[in-house]
């Protein structure tokens, strides 16, 4: 029976998907967003909940598409304000022992030099327990904040190519392992003859190297990737361990799951080694009729021009252009394109309006909502495991810290007698230590022997020196 990885999704802002939340007396991330501790708490829950992860979304640009500008975008709290979430790494792994930390970091935005350091440094930091979101970036305001210019889609893809190869070459092939000798005999603490410049020069960049960081207990964090378009799809197979994937059922997942697995053998891989991982909202109480009252409950709090803006900023398209009856279809973007074409997906053979899209991103925008009691939820999870073919959820809060601590309440024990999910604190050590070992089992600390991390920065996985 397949185990369900579970993961929880963030960000350090405000508000996250289900805009208009503040106004519930039991959300607390709206003011508590800023403080260190508010997050280790929520690290902790997760932690004694069952979680394998806890992932942060990242944006660097408020959302100013809706109405050609950024005030509904800033109103309503749309991932902005936000902080930086990497620095907060260190001290939720000092509070937790199981517990991974995901952070999506751009190519677009940073140098691959910058990001090989910072990724290395917190992979130390957190005992091996770190990984990284790989994204290309589509925010246009966040070019006019000089975080780069805005490429076309694809283009994106082929400069993220290239800036892999040069964070292979500095994680994978700039050091050797026993480089650091410490040796007081000979006056040596690392060793010259183990540290290698990578001397990359390419269409995009020009790396000498060498790595700043000694070997960290992945050496390469756990890669995980997000593009739902065909060329995002195949950069996904090539380079990610796990994917996060939002389909609005698990009839449309169905074949899109089948294609990334595809796509994964035609990059050499077994396809079992990259963890897809469905984004998934719940409501869940006692009973199901508690569970609809508690739904209708958060619905009166929402402001659907939050979610707008979010539309607008994922794929460029202003939904301000259309009224209510007015179909949503053929939609397309140089932005998120499998969000352009989600009315159409999540609505087959029915005409989508755009007074059925306010409705459907008052909770959690467009991840698929599921509400009910414990067993209902848990049925439903599963059926995206086994018909979907998942191997785990993107769990996405309505408010916080209640959406997390209600999942962990009811649906974990129910999961878990359903052998569904890991067990008690006592099975974590048969897990292994790192996140990678979280999604793979003990040994498999660093990058599986069939990725082309280790082809690309032409080192022997056997030996773990440069060809």
């Amino acid at each position: 029976m397949k185990k369900i990885h579970l993961n929880a999704f963030n960000q350090c802002s405000a508000a996250l998907q289900s805009f208009g939340q503040y106004r519930n007396p039991r959300e607390r991330t709206s003011t508590g967003y800023t403080q260190t501790h508010h997050w280790v708490d929520l690290a902790q829950l997760l932690d004694r909940g069952g979680f394998d992860s806890l992932f942060f979304a990242d944006v660097h640009g408020a959302y100013d598409v809706y109405r050609g500008g950024a005030e509904a975008g800033i109103r309503h709290a749309v991932q902005f304000p936000g902080n930086d979430p990497t620095v907060l790494f260190p001290a939720m792994a000092a509070a937790t022992r199981h517990l991974g930390f995901i952070s999506t970091y751009s190519t677009a935005y940073y140098p691959p030099f910058h990001t090989a350091k910072l990724f290395s440094s917190l992979d130390h930091f957190t005992g091996g327990r770190v990984g990284w979101n790989i994204v290309t970036s589509y925010l246009g305001s966040a070019t006019r904040n000089g975080m780069g210019g805005l490429l076309a889609h694809d283009q994106r893809y082929e400069r993220a190519e290239e800036y892999m190869e040069v964070v292979y070459k500095l994680w994978e092939a700039s050091w050797e392992d026993g480089a650091m000798v410490r040796d007081g005999a000979r006056d040596m603490h690392v060793d010259p003859a183990k540290v290698h410049p990578i001397d990359h020069r390419g269409t995009y960049f020009d790396v000498a190297g060498p790595h700043m960081c000694e070997p960290s207990p992945q050496r390469t964090p756990t890669l995980l990737q997000a593009g739902q378009s065909g060329r995002g799809i195949r950069f996904g197979a090539r380079h990610g361990e796990a994917i996060f994937v939002t389909y609005p059922t698990v009839e449309a997942a169905r074949p899109r799951i089948a294609r990334i697995r595809e796509a994964a053998r035609e990059e050499g891989r077994d396809p079992a080694h990259i963890k897809l991982l469905a984004g998934l909202a719940v409501v869940v109480a006692e009973t199901a009729e508690e569970a609809r009252l508690k739904e209708r409950r958060l619905r009166s709090y929402a402001s659907p021009e939050g979610g707008f803006a979010l539309f607008g900023g994922w794929t460029g398209i202003d939904l301000a252009k259309f009224k209510d009856d007015d179909v949503l279809d053929g939609l397309d973007s140089e932005g998120i394109k499998a969000a352009a074409r989600w009315f159409t997906a999540a609505h087959p053979g029915r005409i989508a309006t755009l007074a059925d899209a306010r409705e459907e991103m008052k909770l959690a925008s467009l991840i698929p909502l599921i509400t009910g009691d414990a067993v209902q939820v848990a049925q439903e999870i599963e059926r995206w495991a086994d018909e979907a073919d998942i191997d785990g959820i993107n769990l996405v809060p309505i408010y916080q810290p209640g959406s997390f601590t209600d999942f962990i309440d009811l649906v974990v024990p129910e999961l878990r007698r359903r052998g569904r999910i890991r067990g008690s604190d006592a099975s974590i050590s048969s897990g292994g230590e790192t996140l990678r070992e979280h999604l793979f089992g003990a040994g498999h600390a660093h990058l599986l022997p069939d990725h082309p991390g280790w082809r690309i920065a032409g080192v022997d996985p056997r030996t773990r020196r440069p060809h």
